[in-house]
């Protein structure tokens, strides 16, 4: 159990007890529910919706590639008709998987809560990728229906029974009249809610099981808002970030907006949705956020026409101190908050909360209520105090159940204790600001030097001439591993290689200078927006050992 902010073995500014040497949130108590009452999470969240509902005049969805807008009656209407169907035409039962293969949209968020409060659970999935790929998840999964449209439905085998989300059939099931036992079907907070694909913190693809109880915080520790809020969602609704957004919002009576562009972020239409939709608050990944920036610098009356635009949120990955620089600069009206976590921690467990510590540059903020951390010397296994970096480990409500089928797997991060080891190298201050160094599997060991490739990157960002930055380790005999870099340089830009590495010698201690550049048009990323570092370290082995 979490111990209260006002115990006197906790630190009140960092939330540190020394005697367990366990950072603890200094949050207020969020209202879960006792953990052994059958609810439901589409239950426990719909529950904190008004009554009376908001006006159809505030959407609780919209599609901001149509126009389309569901309004709150028809949300709940739609949701509670569609439960019905999947029991009665789908025969869907309790624990039954539910493969979702499809483009954000506005049926999206309604089939997430239909499919959970009858007991199901619901398996997204990246619509982007191939066939091959989507059958490893399937896999892993073993799903017994599976949701798609019609151009993602020729990816899915054709054994596996399909109800397309752009057909009549799924159409119908949104007016289906519910019976009068919907709510027999009795769900307990322990039962599996989700199954989201994650590469665990080891690099294999793992299948992460979340509870309806996992799920609960999300909702419990909302910061309460002055009015109604309009949130612009840029992120995809299948990785665990979006996946929360699309369920937290409508449950507190925001209106959800969904980018729905299809195959890449198209930041010239975000910005032209703000004030299309009085969007307040914009969630982003990382990527995203630097197209934003750069459209705003392209065009000097961007920053005028987002006038409602309150806050953005970036979470997925790290944001550089360059970057958060340069969107200050255009949009200083505007709060820019990080949070962290992880597929395995039902998305984030820390986050900053207000200006105030939005204001802390390079901080993803503090523990949320609920969550207590731990930072632990990787080779020893001891604590540590605040201010010295360590691998950080979480316990709480939100850790994930387990992976799928893979017992070993789970029991490699997640011990007896309900520790979960997040393979992140981090620090956390005084004031209890969580700070990220870098992963802890992808720190470069130079001559026993530990040379963090966030920290590199993060620098080489600061260049005028760069875009986009990854460092990544490269095999050395004699030094055991060298920082070598991939570079997107700017539009019009004749930076070399030369100019680049001196421009990292002269600010770096030097066990951290760059021994090898790559140009490149771009760098590998996944959904979330993280550099895949491990693909880029096979190209630098295959590009220098082709020079050799």
């Amino acid at each position: 159990m979490p111990l209260s902010p006002s115990d006197p073995d906790i630190d009140p500014r960092s939330g540190y007890c020394a005697a367990t040497r366990t950072f603890h949130s200094l949050r207020s108590p969020a209202p879960l529910p006792p953990p052994d009452l059958p609810l439901s999470f589409p239950a426990f969240a719909l529950s904190f919706l008004p009554d009376p509902l908001p006006p159809s005049s505030r959407p609780a969805l919209v599609d901001a590639g149509t126009g389309l807008a569901v309004p709150f009656p028809a949300f709940l209407s739609r949701t509670r008709a569609l439960a019905a169907a999947l029991r009665a035409r789908v025969r869907l039962a309790p624990s039954d998987v539910a493969f979702v293969l499809a483009p954000a949209g506005v049926h999206v968020p309604v089939l997430y809560y239909a499919l959970m409060a009858v007991g199901a659970v619901v398996s997204p999935a990246n619509p982007a990728l191939t066939a091959a790929e989507v059958s490893r998840l399937l896999a892993l999964s073993n799903p017994r229906v599976a949701f798609a449209v019609a151009g993602t439905r020729g990816k899915l085998p054709p054994g596996l029974r399909t109800v397309l989300l752009d057909s009549p059939t799924f159409l119908s099931f949104l007016l289906h009249e519910p019976e009068d036992d919907a709510a027999a079907v009795v769900v307990r907070q322990s039962d599996p809610a989700a199954v989201l694909y994650s590469s665990g913190t080891t690099g294999r693809g793992k299948a992460v099981v979340i509870t309806h109880r996992n799920l609960m915080p999300s909702i419990a520790t909302q910061a309460p808002a002055p009015g109604p809020e309009v949130f612009m969602v840029a992120v995809p609704l299948f990785h665990i970030y979006g996946f929360i957004l699309c369920l937290r919002v409508p449950s507190a009576a925001h209106t959800l907006v969904l980018h729905t562009a299809r195959r890449r972020f198209d930041a010239t239409a975000v910005l032209a949705d703000i004030p299309r939709f009085g969007v307040t608050r914009l969630a982003l990944a990382p990527p995203a956020l630097l197209a934003i920036v750069r459209a705003a610098e392209e065009d000097a009356a961007a920053t005028a026409r987002v006038s409602t635009l309150k806050a953005v949120t970036c979470g997925g990955a790290p944001v550089a101190a360059d970057l958060i620089a340069r969107f200050s600069r255009k949009f200083p009206g505007v709060s820019l908050a990080q949070g962290y976590g992880l597929t395995e921690t039902t998305s984030g467990f820390c986050r900053a909360v207000g200006d105030e510590e939005s204001a802390r540059i390079g901080s993803v903020g503090r523990l949320l209520w609920g969550a207590q951390a731990r930072i632990v010397h990787p080779e020893t296994g001891a604590a540590l105090p605040p201010g010295v970096p360590g691998e950080l480990w979480v316990r709480g409500p939100f850790v994930m159940k387990g992976y799928l089928g893979q017992k070993d797997s789970t029991s490699e991060i997640l011990d007896s204790e309900g520790w979960l080891r997040t393979g992140d190298v981090c620090y956390i201050d005084q004031d209890g600001f969580i700070y990220i160094v870098d992963r802890l599997k992808e720190l470069i060991k130079y001559k026993g030097y530990q040379v963090p490739p966030a920290e590199l990157e993060n620098l080489l960002q600061t260049h005028p001439d760069i875009d986009e930055a990854a460092v990544v380790p490269y095999p050395d005999d004699e030094s055991g591993e060298l920082p070598v870099a991939f570079i997107v340089r700017r539009p019009g830009s004749h930076l070399h290689e030369s100019h680049i590495k001196e421009f990292v010698a002269k600010q770096v201690v030097h066990y951290k200078r760059i021994h090898h550049v790559f140009l490149v048009d771009s760098t590998p990323k996944n959904a979330a927006g993280k550099i895949l570092r491990k693909d880029l370290a096979k190209l630098a082995l295959r590009r220098i050992s082709s020079k050799l």
